[in-house]
């Protein structure tokens, strides 16, 4: 599995997408959070506070994320290489584990240069270190879980077909669904005591509670349940190869 992982990591950053991908990410946060008068301008918000990255990052990584993922599967299958991938001595999980390790690892070279951010802001607070550092910490360590999952996400979407342009549309629509949709549905009101359950499977609601700085171990639980869940789903999508045979 390891040096499949390597492989899979290598095939990102000997190519342009890993790079473009890294640029893209850093370029959007940096002219959205420094730049552009948005909302979230860290210049203009009075106030020595990053809170502007982790609202945004999330919705970054629901388009950049399927960019990076949607070939993982699509492509072996388009160019008929998946059998001989999944013949070789390693079991499907073991493959699955290697790509979404992949993935999840260039998730975390994306974020690595944003803590120049932090230190920027660390330096121009008044008094000089005004910032909420748990809540920093806790807000990286959940969007690298929500990377995580929509990572998941991506690698099941990209099992599913062998057409990267659908892989991509399919992953981007469960990841805002998932993101965001159980939100939604709360939002009409019709489930009454319900509500608070069901806002509570997406992904948004663990997201926004880890972001607090309180690690919780039902968040911790939640955005691993939702991994293996689409993991899993991504396994029995590969075994099914052997069903119509």
């Amino acid at each position: 599995m390891y040096v499949l992982f390597l492989k899979e990591l290598n095939s990102f950053l000997s190519s342009l997408i890993g790079y473009i991908t890294i640029i893209v990410f850093l370029a959007v946060m940096g002219l959205l959070l420094w730049v552009l008068p948005f909302g979230f301008n860290v210049l203009e918000f009075g106030y020595a506070g990053i809170d502007g990255l982790f609202v945004l990052s999330p919705w970054v990584f629901l388009f950049l994320i399927p960019a990076i993922t949607m070939k993982m599967f699509a492509e072996e299958k388009k160019n008929g290489t998946i059998e001989l991938l999944l013949t070789k001595p390693l079991s499907d999980i073991s493959i699955i584990m290697a790509k979404f390790l992949a993935g999840v690892s260039l998730v975390v070279f994306s974020l690595l240069p944003t803590v120049v951010y932090i230190v920027a802001i660390y330096n121009l607070g008044a008094p000089k270190g005004n910032l909420d550092l748990g809540g920093i910490i806790g807000s990286y360590i959940g969007l690298l879980f929500l990377g995580g999952v929509f990572v998941s996400i991506g690698i099941f979407a990209s099992s599913i077909t062998n057409n990267q342009i659908v892989a991509f549309i399919v992953s981007v629509l469960l990841s805002a669904f998932a993101y965001i949709g159980f939100d939604a549905i709360t939002s009409l009101g019709i489930f009454g005591n319900w509500d608070l359950a069901i806002k509570s499977i997406g992904i948004n609601h663990h997201y926004t509670s880890i972001s607090r700085g309180v690690i919780d171990s039902r968040d911790i639980i939640y955005y691993l349940s939702a991994m293996a869940f689409f993991l899993l789903l991504t396994k029995i999508s590969l075994e099914s190869r052997n069903w119509k045979k």
